[in-house]
Order: C-alpha cells, then structure tokens, then sequence
C-alpha cells in the first residue's frame, strides 16, 4: 500500500504520532486507524464482488486492474510482435547522436542504413542561402 515510503519518511512519521498524540493514546489510534482501513478494503471487495457477478459470466476473466490505462496498454503492447521488433530496431542513441549533429551542423556519420535510407532529399542539411541579388526586398512599412 506504501510501497514508495522510506526508513526516515517512516521514522518521522512515528515521531510525529508520538508528539501529537502522545505515547498513551498512540495503540488505540492505531487500532482505529488498521479498522477503518481493514472496513475500506472489505468494503472494495464486496463492491468488487458486486460489480463480478452483475457482468455476468462472459466477463469472468476481468481483472479491475486492467482499468488502468497504463497496465491496458502494456497487457496490449506486449503480446505485440510488430512492437518487439520495432522496439530492437531502433536505436536511441544512433538517433539522438544524428539530432546532435545536426544541431551542431556537422554531417552525420555514414552507415550503410543511412545510405540506403537517403533516397529523396536530405532534410537535416541546411539549405543553401540564396545569392544576394535573389533575394526579396524587404519593406519595413508592409511587416
């Protein structure tokens, strides 16, 4: 329940319970406080339960966890070959060092992929700037 508390996140805790209730009413603050959350998970279950069998029996199998989008998505995308070999094609580091490069203004280094790859324009070079006498006037009055 809280996976993500630490040993002094914890341990002030504990101190700050003493200090505020005090060492005498401390056990039976923690005994209301473990029946109100043992009411709460009963309570879940029960409405859990609930929600089963008013599905139905084609619904069996269904897990609430699965509402979450996150957990949808990765049950989704992990029975997926097509994402498998996407994912051990692409290399991140490769990419992040062509975006660098082309940043910097440097040419990317060459690779039999890139070369292949290269077969209409080349959009991370720079285009050449045009001769002065190409370019448009500019008229301040008109911007």
């Amino acid at each position: 329940m809280f996976n993500d508390i630490g040993g002094l996140e914890l341990v002030t805790i504990v101190v700050l319970a003493i200090l505020v209730f005090g060492p005498d009413k401390l056990p039976k603050v923690i005994q209301d406080v473990t029946g109100f959350i043992r009411k709460i998970r009963a309570f879940s279950d029960s409405a859990k339960q609930d929600i089963r069998s008013e599905l139905g029996p084609e619904f069996k199998d269904f897990e609430f966890e699965d509402l979450n989008p996150k957990t949808f998505i990765r049950k989704q995308m992990g029975e997926n070959e097509d994402l498998k070999e996407l994912r051990s094609s692409f290399d991140l580091r490769k990419e992040l060092n062509e975006v660098t490069d082309a940043v910097n203004g440097r040419e990317p280094e060459s690779t039999p992929t890139a070369a292949a790859a290269s077969t209409g324009p080349d959009l991370l070079k720079k285009p050449a700037a045009p001769a002065p006498e190409a370019r448009t006037p500019f008229d301040a009055d008109a911007t």
